[in-house]
């Protein structure tokens, strides 16, 4: 079958699910895994024969993607502020509101030295990495429950060439933080079961629950166990920063401001939603 007319029948497999926008992206994702062929090159080959092998590649990752398996887990990596991440079902898939979160503290800290940072749930390590290589003066260190998520992590702090410190607990079980740190950063759990009906099918039924959600009559407990932490884990004029849900910004202010928190900044990511929290002890 030549390329182009494979391309065709990928894509109108996969349009009753995604826009065809998006078929197309995963079209030209699968072609630079499968082939090693960018966009350019198709077009300037768009009757190569594909092998039988090829085929039957192209139709294992196709039938991944009608099952709406994220491409991510399919090809087992995903990108997160220019570094290449490994991922698996493990760990939550990277997205852009949490590249804003990393831009966000990267951007205001640049040009301090010796500081220390705690990543708090950092599953595929994308945050914690990300920090480590674009602040060079800071000691990173990163926190999950999830043994295997922390496996993942490693690789890629590795992969990176990012010096971290890895930390196995259960934050919810903490009594005290090891040491205290300039910056203390974390992405939660923080979508309410009642909100489930606004998940694709596609993280509903991949990505892990466990870093996902929270129950409807306690959405700031991550939060709320975080922040008295960070009461005596944070040096003397300590920042924290959240990613949060969408609909508890204004929760999440008073919750911090509760705590005698101050400087609390509410931030919208790309979207236009309430997205990100910075709070100064």
């Amino acid at each position: 079958m030549k390329l182009k007319d494979y391309r065709n029948y990928f894509t109108g497999k996969l349009t009753p699910l995604y826009d065809s926008a998006e078929a197309e992206r995963f079209f030209i994702i699968a072609l630079e895994e499968l082939k090693g062929w960018n966009r350019s090159r198709l077009a300037l080959n768009p009757d190569e024969e594909l092998t039988p092998d090829e085929v039957r590649q192209w139709d294992e990752v196709l039938q991944h993607l009608t099952e709406q398996k994220p491409i991510q887990y399919i090809f087992g990596k995903a990108w997160f502020y220019g570094l290449e991440f490994r991922v698996n079902e493990n760990t939550l898939i990277p997205r852009p509101e949490t590249e804003e979160l990393a831009e966000w503290i990267i951007s205001e800290n640049k040009n301090r030295q010796d500081i220390t940072i705690l990543d708090i749930g950092t599953g595929s390590g994308c945050i914690a990495v990300s920090l480590a290589k674009n602040l060079p003066y800071a000691k990173v260190f990163a926190l999950d429950v999830s043994e295997q998520a922390l496996e993942v992590a490693k690789y890629n702090a590795e992969a990176s060439g990012a010096n971290i410190t890895f930390i196995k607990e259960d934050i919810l079980l903490v009594q005290a933080l090891p040491q205290q740190f300039d910056i203390i950063v974390s992405n939660p759990p923080y979508v309410r079961h009642l909100e489930k009906a606004e998940i694709k099918d596609n993280v509903l039924q991949f990505e892990p629950h466990l870093a996902l959600f929270v129950e409807d009559d306690d959405a700031l407990l991550f939060y709320r166990t975080i922040a008295q932490l960070g009461k005596n884990g944070l040096k003397q004029s300590g920042l924290l920063y959240f990613e949060i849900n969408q609909y508890l910004g204004n929760e999440t202010i008073n919750m911090l401001a509760e705590s005698h928190y101050k400087a609390i900044i509410l931030k919208k990511d790309l979207f236009g939603n309430d997205r990100m929290v910075k709070a100064q002890l």
